[in-house]
């Protein structure tokens, strides 16, 4: 054999070892660490609740629900929780939640806007942190007071550098669930920062703000100004003489928005009358997503539970039970029908969906540990089923070509390239379109339909890869070797089954 037959052939094999390897190599790590796919609500149980507005609404008034809800219920730190807006009503779906009133009324409570004042700062959390129920007090010298900051009114700036409080780096952040505006707490800042701000007790609630905007300065900074409604002028200011030169935190839902000086750049408080700007190291994203927050702090409208119902995990069992044991019925009787038809060639459509099944769960339980995927539920099982089919036609596609190759008088050696480069194209074209149409999908749709299109697309992604690295040179070094072979079973007998013929 020729030099260049040897490299191709080497070649060929290298491809199919490193997708066998890859494949059940990859299941057999996360078996190992005994990963698995982040199940939905209808497979692994627990909450699912519909509010609606308890006064009128608007589209933007839901739609900024949905938003302070999905950060409460991420909150929660539940893999799989989903918020979705259907029409005026409000979905929570809480998957796999042992105390369900707990979770209900975490997610309903009205989201509040907190004014705190800060302590002192300090560092992330060590990964020996504990959770503690009170708070300590900060040390003296890192106490954030405006006697200890000395701000200079002619910079704006403080004039002593204070340290963070070392003392707190063993204690984790405050939760949601414990954030309780009567106490003192523990909160990181907006963003992957590393800073967190040890906070006294609300002096004031979002309810006081009237509107907010973003808007670029006379010098092209870009500041944050608000006006207070009639009630929350005078306690504003009673507020902010308090914390006259001292860090005021802005807080939603358990994360700092925001920690300005109060009037840093004069020598005495006076009035804020109403309304007033917070400056600092802005862009134009962070000024408006700081405007958004303390304007909508506080749901814009109350909402109303319509429905509450704790699903059992048993329900969603059952379907999937009963709907895999229809599809591995189907399965199966169309991979007695390949190996019938087909002879050896059914044989690799059996090995081929075992490597994408192998690669597949392993994908699907490493994306569980991530926030990337949606739930694995139901839907997203029927993605998996219809794309079983469009991996099948790969095959199918490739093989009839093969067959047609036969037809017109080639041998099997030389017809599997042939064949193939002529059903690449319609594969290749077949799976653009799937996954164009679950791209699609999955950015229009909203809920159970995006884990349809999301694990659809995935597999016609696999397809596409497991088509060119595993089956084209499985089926080339089984067209070499099988071309003179007459058992019923050979490659050339399915070829030449249905009429065709072999030389």
């Amino acid at each position: 054999m020729p030099p260049t037959s040897v490299g191709s052939r080497r070649s060929l094999i290298v491809s199919l070892v490193l997708v066998l390897a890859i494949s059940f190599g990859s299941l057999l790590t996360t078996l190992t660490l005994g990963w698995g796919p982040k199940l939905g609500l209808d497979l692994a149980g627990g909450l699912s609740v519909v509010y609606k507005p308890a006064t009128h609404a608007t589209l933007a008034d839901m739609q900024e629900v949905q938003t302070i809800l999905t950060n409460r219920v991420d909150g929660l730190g539940v893999s799989g929780a989903q918020v979705n807006l259907q029409g005026k009503n409000i979905v929570v779906s809480v998957p796999g939640v042992k105390d369900a009133r707990k979770v209900l009324h975490t997610v309903g409570q009205t989201a509040q806007l907190l004014f705190r004042p800060v302590l002192c700062e300090t560092t992330g959390a060590s990964k020996k942190a504990v959770t503690v129920k009170t708070v300590p007090a900060c040390g003296t010298s890192y106490l954030m007071t405006a006697a200890n900051l000395d701000v200079n009114t002619t910079t704006g700036n403080p004039t002593n550098n204070i340290a963070p409080d070392p003392a707190y780096v063993n204690i984790k952040s405050t939760s949601p669930i414990n954030d309780n505006k009567n106490n003192m707490v523990v909160l990181p800042a907006l963003g992957d920062t590393g800073v967190r701000y040890v906070l006294g007790k609300a002096q004031l609630t979002g309810h006081s703000v009237h509107s907010a905007v973003a808007q670029q300065n006379s010098i092209g900074q870009w500041v944050v100004n608000y006006s207070l409604t009639k009630t929350g002028s005078p306690l504003w200011d009673k507020v902010a003489e308090k914390n006259f030169h001292a860090l005021l935190a802005i807080e939603l839902d358990g994360v700092v928005q925001s920690a300005p000086l109060i009037q840093p750049n004069q020598a005495s408080f006076t009035s804020f009358d109403g309304q007033g700007e917070i400056s600092g190291s802005f862009n134009e994203q962070s000024a408006k997503n700081l405007a958004l927050a303390m304007q909508f702090g506080s749901l814009p409208v109350r909402l109303v539970p319509l429905t509450t119902q704790t699903v059992s995990a048993t329900l969603g069992h059952g379907d999937l039970v009963a709907g895999l044991g229809a599809g591995l019925v189907g399965l199966a009787l169309v991979l007695l029908y390949t190996i019938l038809y087909y002879r050896a060639l059914g044989l690799v459509i059996i090995l081929g969906l075992a490597a994408t099944g192998a690669l597949l769960w392993a994908i699907i339980s490493a994306l569980g540990h991530t926030a990337l995927a949606p739930s694995f539920d139901l839907a997203g099982v029927t993605g998996l089923i219809v794309s079983i089919g469009i991996t099948v036609d790969s095959y199918i596609v490739y093989f009839e070509r093969l067959k047609d190759e036969a037809r017109a008088g080639r041998s099997i050696r030389s017809s599997v390239d042939r064949g193939f480069r002529s059903a690449w194209r319609t594969v290749l074209a077949a799976d653009t379109v799937s996954l164009l149409a679950a791209i699609l999908l999955y950015i229009i749709a909203v809920g159970d339909v995006r884990g349809f299109a999301f694990f659809l697309g995935i597999s016609t992604i696999m397809d596409i890869g497991i088509t060119w690295y595993f089956t084209r040179p499985l089926v080339i070094l089984l067209g070499r070797r099988g071309s003179q072979s007459n058992s019923m079973l050979s490659m050339a007998a399915g070829l030449t089954s249905g009429g065709a013929q072999n030389e």
